[in-house]
This record gives structure tokens, sequence and C-alpha cells, in this order.
């Protein structure tokens, strides 16, 4: 009988479903390596979970094997064939594990007789979560296939394991006082505040503050408590749990390459006995379910703030959306304001996890305090589109939830409670805007006045965006930015998930040019599961491919995805942030020795792949001859080119001032890149808001850059520009502006206001 590990183990809808059914780890493990047993028709499955503090592995759920064992075989770090798969991190395959120097015999579970053995390590990030184990009385019953099917079901299982064990930490910690603290109430006076544009849009709804505030469970109305009772309480979170999974089950639906079991860690919390436990002992002893509910959550956020563990810290907002929703379901008839719907949302800081919460329970929009718009928080929001202003007033966190809130997200602009004639202007927009959106010129290509034609394609950072570049009609996929999975998510995706979203990718954009640029992380874009390394200045650390270099195990996971995933297809692979030659001819290494792997394995992929280097250092600039030579393309970043050539943080609003993306340098340093890739006879394409500024597209076309690459809901405006272009009269021009040495000068040829710069000391 095959085995049917590929469609059936691989999907992380069945482990997801097992996590819901289940009512502890425990339990879940136990059916967990029940269906990978059988799906893998091995006699032996079992998972080791590693104590950190003894460093020892114990048997925590088995199938095949004497049942005593469990909790109680323990095996040290290093010690016998599972011991050795979470010391070195890999995956351990014997046809004949008796034979092993490294098998350990354990007396009374009968193990010798099963000769074939698979283990693939369980991690988290960089932290060892455990081992899985398939086992099979038949010699060299498992092969590479099976492989890599384990290693994808440990992926999933350190999620689950990773929430679960954050409460039996918290558990450990002592309890506090059941003390509800009274209601706090501030009011703001303000009435127009003006920020920065982070994700464009309009949004209109009521205050809503999100945070780890407990006066915000007091705030909840749900009228009279006094006729509530135990049966309500528990009616709450049946209801409370099928909406969770409800929203588990459509955003996975909605946003399969990032929404991995989103919802995972409010459901464990949910079923925890120490926690909907707590609040039904409190209500048997009299207290209202409503009391009880805040009592207990309240108790829970003092902990989670207090704990030293980030992982326990980050939990804060799940544990408070839990318990508004506990609330709200006490009432029947209210379990239509338990989401966000009709809300605008006021946060200091966020996960980008937190981003799809809020656009799964339907958020208007989002207000950030305190300077929390981090460079992935934006372009989430956009993706997502979630409007989204920053600004810099944290008495902002303080307005009541009967204000009303409106949040301009194209110009930055805050208005409370704002008046009848304000709200009928921007309800004017708004459909002004969706008008111009359905009639927007779409047509299938750009061209000049003259015939030149310029290729205009999507950037793309979630595969839901894929529907709207389509219907842009964008000549390709120009940037993937594959980051997004792995920052959303509580761990590195396995190989086996990022093939799935490459694959799902290259499927939609049939016929077109596919750029995936390779993992991208560090500076404002960090990992919140991957130790902080906690430099200086993070914007010239260990960022995008010096962390894939550093980090080879995850950058060849990757690789082996795309190539995978490539088959069939015309792959072409970008690395970002290259500072030399041999940046570049070191990550090539690497995929040419993921290709020897693939071959060993005759796993079909893609040999082949088109290598690009994205050009965006002062160093990458100085050696473009040279690394035009070796790469196959070459694509500027524009954004972080401006940034790293000025040396002017882009995410710093105190230096907007001084981001001038039309500096004498700056538009020198792009023309030296496309002439050294015209030498070298290799196509170069640019990525960054210039492309989208029309006083700029006239230069860019000028110097020779012909494909352009922006967000979707761009490409209609910057096709109807470059139709009002002649491509001649753009090279005169280019020609002009490279003459100029000054700001100033450059500013009066492209008609653009000089900024008086403020001498004002900031406060």
């Amino acid at each position: 009988m095959a085995k049917a590990h590929v469609d059936l183990i691989c999907n992380i809808g069945e482990l997801a479903g097992l996590f819901e059914k289940s009512t502890s780890l425990e339990n879940f493990l136990q059916t967990a390596v029940s269906i990978v047993a059988f799906h893998m028709h091995a006699a032996v499955c079992s998972v080791y979970l590693y104590d950190e503090a003894t460093h020892e592995l114990v048997l925590s759920a088995n199938q095949g094997l004497n049942d005593s064992c469990v909790g109680n075989l323990r095996l040290m770090l290093g010690e016998g064939l599972v011991g050795l798969t979470l010391q070195e991190l890999r995956p351990l395959r014997d046809g004949h594990a008796s034979r092993n120097p490294a098998f350990k015999s354990v007396p009374g579970i009968d193990e010798e007789r099963y000769q074939a053995f698979l283990a693939v390590p369980i991690v988290r990030g960089l932290a060892r979560v455990g081992v899985l184990v398939v086992q099979d009385p038949v010699p060299d019953y498992f092969d590479q296939n099976d492989t890599r099917a384990l290693q994808a079901i440990a992926a999933q299982l350190a999620t689950v394991i990773e929430n679960a064990k954050l409460l039996i930490a918290l558990h450990r910690m002592e309890s506090a006082k059941l003390t509800p603290p009274p209601p706090v109430h501030i009011s703001v006076d303000m009435k127009f505040q003006r920020g920065l544009a982070v994700a464009p849009g309009i949004a209109l709804g009521k205050a809503t503050p999100f945070g780890d505030a407990k006066d915000d469970l007091y705030a909840i109305d749900i009228g009279s408590t006094a006729d509530l009772t135990r049966e309500d309480f528990e009616r709450s979170l049946q209801a409370t749990e099928q909406q969770l999974t409800e929203l588990q089950r459509q955003m996975e639906e909605r946003l399969q390459d990032v929404a991995s079991m989103i919802f995972s860690a409010h459901i464990l919390i949910l079923r925890d006995s120490m926690f909907s436990g707590a609040m039904l002992k409190l209500i048997d002893r009299g207290q209202t379910p409503r009391d009880s509910i805040i009592a207990v959550a309240s108790d829970y956020i003092d902990r989670f703030s207090a704990s030293e563990n980030p992982r326990l810290k980050e939990k804060v907002q799940d544990l408070t959306d839990l318990s508004r929703r506990l609330l709200r379901n006490l009432r029947p008839g209210m379990e239509a304001d338990v989401d966000y719907h009709g809300c605008v949302i006021i946060a200091r800081d966020l996960l980008p996890s937190d981003i799809l919460k809020l656009v799964a329970q339907r958020a208007a929009g989002l207000l950030l305090v305190d300077g929390g718009a981090t460079s992935h928080i934006a372009i989430l929001g956009r993706s997502l589109q979630l409007p989204m202003v920053m600004l810099e007033n944290r008495d902002l966190l303080s307005l009541p939830e009967s204000a009303d809130i409106l949040i301009d997200g194209d110009q930055g602009t805050v208005y409370i409670n704002p008046i009848d004639s304000v709200r009928d202007r921007y309800q004017e927009l708004l459909q002004s805007s969706r008008d111009l959106e359905r009639n927007a010129d779409v047509g299938a290509n750009a061209c000049t006045t003259d015939g030149c034609a310029i290729t205009v394609m999507a950037n793309i950072n979630l595969l839901s965006e894929l529907k709207l570049a389509r219907q842009m009609h964008a000549e390709g996929v120009g940037l993937y930015r594959s980051e997004f999975p792995f920052i959303v998510r509580n761990d590195f995706p396995s190989e086996e998930e990022q093939f799935h979203i490459y694959r799902a990718l290259l499927k939609q954009m049939p016929g077109h040019d596919v750029v995936f640029r390779t993992l991208d992380v560090g500076g404002d874009k960090m990992l919140s599961y991957f130790p902080t390394l906690n430099e200086a200045n993070p914007f010239l650390g260990l960022r995008a491919l010096r962390f894939s270099l550093r980090y080879k195990d995850i950058f060849m996971r990757q690789l082996r995805a795309l190539l995978r995933a490539g088959d069939g297809y015309k792959l072409q692979i970008m690395f970002p942030m290259v500072a030399s030659v041999d940046d570049f001819v070191e990550a090539r290494d690497v995929v040419c020795e993921c290709h020897r792997q693939l071959e060993q394995e005759q796993v079909p992929h893609n040999g082949a792949p088109r290598l690009g280097a994205m050009v965006e250092l002062p160093s990458a600039i100085e050696v473009a001859p040279e690394l035009a030579a070796e790469a196959d393309f070459l694509s500027i970043g524009g954004n972080d080119l401006v940034q790293y050539i000025l040396a002017v943080d882009r995410t710093n609003a105190q230096m907007s001032d001084m981001y001038v993306s039309y500096h004498p340098s700056i538009l020198r340093a792009l023309k030296r890149i496309t002439d050294a890739a015209s030498a070298a006879g290799k196509p170069v394409s640019f990525c960054g808001e210039m492309a989208t500024d029309v006083r700029m597209l006239p230069f860019l076309i000028g110097i020779g850059i012909h494909r352009l690459s922006v967000e979707p809901r761009q490409i209609p405006r910057v096709r109807q520009s470059i139709a009002t272009l002649c491509l001649a009269e753009t090279r005169t021009h280019a020609a002009h502006l490279l003459r100029l040495g000054r700001i100033t000068e450059i500013e009066q040829a492209l008609g653009i206001p000089r900024q008086p710069i403020s001498t004002t000391a900031p406060a």
C-alpha cells in the first residue's frame, strides 16, 4: 500500500484540524503520531520534547512502543540516534538502525526489531523543541520523500508546541491577586491632527485602543449582568471557540501564504483549564460571569506583561482579544459586535500577525502612535488594504470608545469626531476613488509617444495581491518579497510550505516573468521568533543576503523550495543587499549546491534559474560592471539606494526632508548602474517609489530603465504617465539633470518647491 504523506500529511489544514479537536498538548501529540503512523504506514511514530532546563529529550507521545515509556523515557542531548538528531539539527535516516554506532538500546521497549529509522528535529527559529521519529521492521523502508514530509510536519508541530509551552511556563509563575481595578476614564479634547501617511485609504469608525489596558474590558457594555448564569458562560465559551475556528478557516482561504494558525494561541488559552476553569470556579462561588472573566483575564494580563519571556509578552493582545469575545458572547444577540467591524484601531506597537488578526476581524483602519510604523507593517497594511496613519501623540490611546475617528491614509490626516461637512467630503472622495479604479485605463502595455515599450510589472507581498495585479494587466511580477511568510508566522516556514507558496505564485502568472527576491530581514523587518542580535544600528547590520549567508541552512531551505517550485517555469531569483561580487558568487554557489542535492535526490526542479543582484548599496555601485558581468540581470532597489547613499533612515519621520530621491549623487549613481548593465548586455529593472513619481519617471526612462516594478494599484497611473512621454525628450531631460550639481538646481528643473528645513530643536 503506497504511503500517502505528500498530499495528506504535508497539508497544514490537517494538523490545524487536529489541534482544534484536542483538549491538551498531550492529546494533540498523541493524535498526531497516530495520524502520521497511519499515513506513512509506519509501525512506530514518536514525539520527543526537549527540556531546556535538564538538556533532556522526553518521550511525550508514541504509537507502537510500550505505553509505559511515555513521560519516562529520557535521553540526553546527543544520546542515541534521537539525541544526535537534535544535537546536530539535521534529519537522520538509517535503514538498519541497530547497526549504527550511535544507536542506544533501551531495555523493555523492544526497539531493536524496528530496523528502519527516520528522525527529524522540531525547531522554532534556532531553538530546539524536540524530535519527530518514525520506525518500521522493514529495512530501508523510508526514503527522501518521507524525510521531506516529516520535516514539513515537524514545522507545523513546532508552532502548536511553542504555544503550549507558553502556557506551561505561565502556570509555573506565581498567581497575582484577582482584584479588578477601578475603571479609569480620560477625555482627550482634539479635533484635527496631521501625521504620516503609511497605507492608503480612508477609514471612519469608533476609536478602539489596542493594547494591554485591562480597563478596556470594563468599558465593554453588555447591559445588565445580574441575570447571567453559568450556562451563559459555557455557551459563550463554545461560541467563542467556533468564531475563532471559523476566522482561522477564512483567513487560510484568503491568505494561504501567511495566515498559518494565527488564532492557535487564542484557542489554546481558551481551552486551558487554568484559564476558563478559573472563571468557572469564580462563577460557582457567586461572582457574575462578567466579573469572573475580567478578574481572571486581568490576572493573566498582569502575568503575561510581567514575564521576562518575550513570547509571553506578545500574547497580551491575544488574551485581551479573547476576553473581549467572551464578554460579548455572554449576551445573546451581541455576537455581531465581537469583531472590530466599524472600528479604527489605535495602537502603539504591533506585530505583523496582529495586522492579520485585525484584518480578519474587519477593522476599518489603523492609527499608530509613538512611532510604531516599521516598513513591513506599512507594506502589509498596503497589501491588505488597511488604511493606516502614524502620529506622534500617545494621548490618542486615551480617546473614549464613543469617539468617532476618521483617518486619511493618503494624506496622513486624522479627524476626531469629524463634523458632517468633513464626513460628506470624504464619502465623496471614497466614491470617486472607487469609480476611478473601476474605470481606470489598464491597457495591456505601456508605450511612449515615439513607440518605445516600457514593461510595467507588479510588486507582490502576498498571494492575495495577484488577483489585483492581473486585473491591472501587470506584465509579470518584478519583485516578490519572500520575507512575509517568514515575518508573519511564529517560526521559519518549512521547505514544503515555501514550495507550495512559490508554486502557487508561478501558476497564477503563467507566461509572465516572476522575480523572487530571497529572504530580506533585518533593519526594521525583524523576526519575532529569532534571537535579537541587539545591534547598535540594525540597518547596517546582519540583514538581507548577509543573514542568508550566515544561516545557510535557512537559505538552502528557501532555495530548494524555489528550485522545486520553478520546475517547468522560467525561474528568476534575486539576492537583496549585495555588497560585492564575492557576495553574489557565494550566493550563486549555494544555489548550485542545492541543485546538486536535488539532482542526487532525483527531485524534479529547475536546474538553471536566472540569478540577479539587487543594487542598493554604494559598494555595489562601485563594482556594477563586474557585478553585471556575473549576474543574469540587475535590479535597482530605489528606496534603499537613496537611504544608503545619503545616510538617511527612511523610516525616521524627523529626517524625511533629507530623504531626497533626486539628489545629484542618486541620479548619477542610477546612470552608472544602467551604463554597466548596458555594457554587459544585461537587463536592468527599477523597483521603488521613484518609479511612481511622475516628476522622476522621465529621468528613469531617459537613462535606459525600461522595466519598472510598482505596487499593483499604481500600474494604471504609471502607464498613463508613460503614454505622455517621448523617449528622445526623456534622454535630453536626463542628460540635463545629470549635469546639475545642486539639489536646488534639480528642484528648479523639476518644478519642485523647496521646503525650508526646520531649525527648531525637538521638545
